[in-house]
């Protein structure tokens, strides 16, 4: 039985779909995988071999770049931050959240604002621009921006995020038509969308990426967030990078401290102030949690 290398693209009920040499094998995972507590996540790359049936069984998991509790998924390259000024319109906050958890996985991240035929996102997208997160202005209802994003993930394998109404599914329909993926309407009564994401899967791009349509903002990998420790999280934002050390004091948290080096960067504008005001949440609320 020749060994074989492939990727995960999904798992349901105990089997997982997993694509080696442009060919979808369904695979069962080696029991002794499971009495090591290893469960194949879609992204991971893996060691199979082929049963006569065509079906394959999964020998080893290759080692992981990273890896997400939920949504289940590893080894993702960039993650996708979807959001838009328009119903539902997308607390920069949760943009925020989302990019401090990439960062804090070591992927990079990537910022689409989407639906800016509605409504435009030119001030929001200079924020993130200016911190140095790439950024698209996009409409998944006509089309612009949808080449640029394209050409952003080509190659990569990338997750989808984004607050349920945004766009995610829609924007992932405009780069491959084909897939016809379900799209959820928005309410009108609270401006929120509907969830139409049941499992993860990888989902095959132009370009050779593939690209995970994940649940929304309100459960990613919450687990993640709350293990990080309020002092790493000033780590988390790069705009502060430049201005560390040049506090007053060692150890400063860059929040309502003399002499600190970022509340001057933030008061003479070199620090968006609503990144500042998303660090100073997300700090407040890891320090109310127990330490781990």
């Amino acid at each position: 039985m020749a060994e074989r290398e492939g990727l995960i693209l999904k798992g349901v009920g105990g089997f997982y779909t997993v694509w080696d040499n442009d060919v979808s094998v369904v695979c069962k995972p080696r029991g002794r995988l499971r009495l090591d507590h290893l469960r194949p996540l879609p992204g991971d790359r893996v060691r199979m071999h082929l049963l006569p049936d065509g079906s394959g069984i999964i020998d080893e998991i290759l080692p992981r770049q990273n890896a997400f509790v939920r949504p289940p998924v590893a080894n993702i390259e960039t993650l996708v931050i979807v959001g838009a000024r328009a119903v539902p319109e997308t607390d920069p906050f949760l943009i925020d959240r989302m990019t401090a958890l990439a960062e804090s996985k070591g992927i990079g991240a990537l910022i689409c604002l989407n639906k800016v035929d509605l409504k435009p996102a030119d001030e929001l997208a200079e924020v993130y621009r200016a911190v140095g997160y790439p950024t698209v202005l996009l409409s998944a209802e006509t089309g612009a921006g949808v080449d640029e994003l394209a050409q952003f993930i080509a190659g990569k394998v990338v997750a989808f995020t984004g607050n349920s109404g945004v766009g995610k599914s829609s924007l992932l329909n405009r780069l491959r038509p084909e897939l016809a993926l379900r799209v959820g309407e928005v309410s009108h009564r609270g401006g929120r969308g509907r969830h139409t994401t049941r499992h993860t899967e990888l989902l095959p791009m132009l370009g050779g990426a593939w690209a995970a349509d994940t649940p929304g903002f309100s459960t990613f990998d919450d687990e993640s967030l709350e293990q990080i420790r309020p002092q790493a999280l000033r780590d988390l934002f790069p705009e502060f990078r430049p201005f560390e050390g040049a506090c007053r004091f060692t150890g400063c948290h860059h929040i309502g401290v003399a002499g600190c080096a970022v509340l001057e960067a933030l008061a003479r504008g070199a620090i968006p102030a609503s990144r500042h005001a998303s660090y100073v949440r997300l700090y407040r609320a890891a320090s109310e949690r127990r330490p781990f």
